[in-house]
């Protein structure tokens, strides 16, 4: 009897630790191929409400169209928690490969590592991810673009020129990158009296802007981490009645437009199509099973008047 006993303990036993084991989902079991002839590419971008993110999307879309390229776009909305959301959706639509331009460059990880697991190669643009696998990533040299912010003002305004500058969303690759770089020229030939989040928002560029105003009247310059933001502080110095440098970064429509008229003083100039574009093109590089560099570099201009 205690031996019938003690193999029904076993049998209850074994299925109970069989209803609990967590096995991954199917689309992450199965091993993918990728047919370069009929190729999916899934595209996660952090916002499309920022006309430089659209210019990223339309050279996706219309460098896939040449080749008859399957597109699939999500649109994160500047929430991490979205992107993530959005990303593992692509990956069970099964996509062959994922174009990420992450909202936080941190907490995009658990996402790509899904990726990685259900072996959908990944192309990180414009934003670099961390803690995870990506096959390249393509963008601008966000730290060389800071220092051409920073040379500028220094050419323009000469040394210890007093300046703020206008930070990006916290996380994300591109406004650690271009802080540093104008960082590495503003902490020795300008006098940086404030740094200041603005996420990258035209609105939110406005009111930190107006309150950087207030509480200095001193501020001859203005670095802000995108042509969004630049365009708010714009609007902030023409309500303060106040003459003021400010450079933007992107290279946006409205950006080169700002600049001719004189509003904005430079905008260092960013090729978001381009970048689209030559993402399509790696991805077709990795279907065919070719060598690709793990970071490119798109070219970046100083735009003046």
């Amino acid at each position: 009897m205690q031996k019938i006993y003690g193999i029904l303990i076993t049998l209850i036993c074994a299925i109970v630790l069989s209803a609990c084991t967590m096995d991954p989902p199917d689309w992450a079991k199965t091993k993918r191929t990728i047919d370069p002839h009929h190729l999916r590419i899934g595209v996660s971008l952090s916002t499309l409400n920022n006309p430089f993110f659209v210019s990223i999307k339309d050279g996706i879309v219309q460098e896939a169209a040449k080749d008859n390229i399957q597109v699939k776009i999500a649109d994160a909305q500047n929430d991490s928690a979205k992107q993530n959301n959005d990303i593992e959706d692509l990956i069970q639509q099964g996509v062959d490969i994922l174009l990420v331009n992450p909202v936080d460059s941190d907490a995009v990880s658990a996402a790509i590592v899904a990726a990685n697991q259900a072996d959908v190669p990944v192309i990180t643009i414009d934003r670099a991810a961390n803690k995870s696998k990506v096959a390249t990533f393509i963008s601008s040299d966000n730290v060389d673009g800071g220092k051409m912010a920073a040379q500028f003002i220094v050419d323009k305004l000469g040394n210890h020129a007093v300046v703020a500058e206008l930070q990006g969303i916290s996380g994300a690759s591109a406004t650690r990158e271009r802080g540093q770089g104008f960082h590495l020229i503003a902490d020795k030939e300008l006098n940086v009296v404030a740094s200041q989040a603005a996420d990258f928002d035209r609105a939110k560029g406005l009111t930190v802007t107006e309150n950087l105003l207030q509480a200095n009247d001193k501020i001859q310059a203005i670095f802000a981490q995108n042509d969004e933001m630049a365009l708010g502080a714009v609007e902030a110095a023409k309500s303060a009645g106040k003459n003021i440098l400010i450079v933007g970064f992107d290279g946006s429509a409205d950006g080169i437009k700002a600049v001719k008229s004189g509003e904005l003083s430079a905008t260092i100039a960013q090729q978001p199509e381009l970048i689209g574009q030559k993402a399509v093109a790696i991805s077709q590089k990795i279907a065919n099973k070719e060598a690709v560099p793990a970071t490119i570099h798109v070219q970046l201009q100083l735009v003046t008047k």
